[in-house]
């Protein structure tokens, strides 16, 4: 630990930072109370950044406080750009913006590399008619399929995130207007975040969060981050070759493929292309596989936006 500044004479602190806002970052102590901090000019020489959810240590005097080291992260997400997070639920709309398989399976990738368990919240699931919520929710039965924790709004979902929550750091993400504001604001209602309307035009939504915060919820005994919607997401930060390994039900097969260095695309004796093709691995989850890989391979194919299939099929 760096020898401490002279004009700092106070005992060292240890905090998680909670909100960070024009080179300030409040820190959260473990009696509940928060101190506001700068963080010292080494970080920005090291290349260093703290953020929101990191633990440090840090000293205060006066009411003005400086962090001198941070603690090794469990995990760190690009985007949101949060540290140490157990569980992380994907907001996801059905309609309004409209659904995209690709978008989802991008955010369940970077939530993967990170090891951060992910929920599926799917929300405005009443504004689709009867028939057209039983084709939504048999198209993604798949991902429960795979193993993921899927909630709809229609759900009784209050009591089953009563048991999720507990005593985790959580971070709600997704697509600007999916309605995670809508959906923290129901889960605590004290916390009474704005709400922003849906551009119809542009089927966005208007930034109603503009920065990473989080936010102590006393009823479920935990953190919630509440952060910045986005339209688009590509964060592929590590090699094609690890790709496979956050899909989850193509790390269960890939071991029987016939070689090690397999990418599951055009090799022979792929076990990966033969579960596609007896239809225990989705068509429709190997196509986000195929199109990302080419994405961090460089070849950025063209393809349709919106991927909301179900809609698409029943209209042919």
């Amino acid at each position: 630990m760096p020898t401490p500044d002279p004009w700092y004479n106070g005992a060292m602190k240890t905090g998680r930072i909670i909100r960070s806002l024009a080179g300030y970052y409040d820190l959260m102590l473990s009696d509940g109370s928060v101190e506001r901090t700068r963080a010292r000019g080494q970080f920005r020489k090291n290349g260093q950044k703290p953020l929101v959810g990191d633990w440090a240590d840090f000293e205060s005097e006066n009411g003005e406080g400086l962090i001198w080291s941070l603690h090794p992260r469990e995990n760190s997400l690009v985007r949101p750009p949060i540290a140490n997070v157990d569980l992380a639920i994907v907001v996801t709309s059905v309609i309004e913006p409209a659904f995209s398989q690709n978008l989802l399976d991008r955010q369940l990738v970077a939530l993967e590399a990170a090891k951060v368990q992910p929920v599926l919240y799917f929300s405005k699931l009443d504004l689709l008619s009867e028939t057209d919520q039983v084709a939504f929710q048999k198209q993604v039965q798949l991902y429960e399929t795979i193993g993921y924790t899927v909630i709809f709004s229609k759900d009784d979902w209050r009591n089953t995130f009563q048991s999720l929550l507990k005593n985790q750091v959580v971070v709600v993400m997704g697509q600007t207007g999916a309605g995670k504001s809508t959906f923290l604001n129901e889960l605590a209602p004290n916390l009474k975040l704005a709400v922003g309307e849906v551009s119809q035009a542009l089927s966005r939504g208007k930034h109603t969060t503009r920065q990473v915060s989080l936010i102590p919820v006393k009823v479920y005994q935990t953190l919630i981050a509440d952060t910045p919607g986005f339209s688009s997401y590509e964060v592929f930060d590590f090699p094609a070759e690890e790709l496979g390994d956050y899909f989850p039900e193509i790390r269960r097969v890939a071991p029987n493929c016939r070689f090690r260095t397999c990418s599951h695309l055009n090799e022979p004796g792929c076990a990966v292309k033969e579960a596609v093709e007896l239809g225990s691995i989705s068509a429709a989850r190997y196509n986000s596989y195929e199109l990302f890989y080419q994405i961090i391979k460089g070849k950025r194919p063209v393809y349709q936006k919106n991927s909301s299939k179900w809609k698409q099929d029943r209209l042919n």
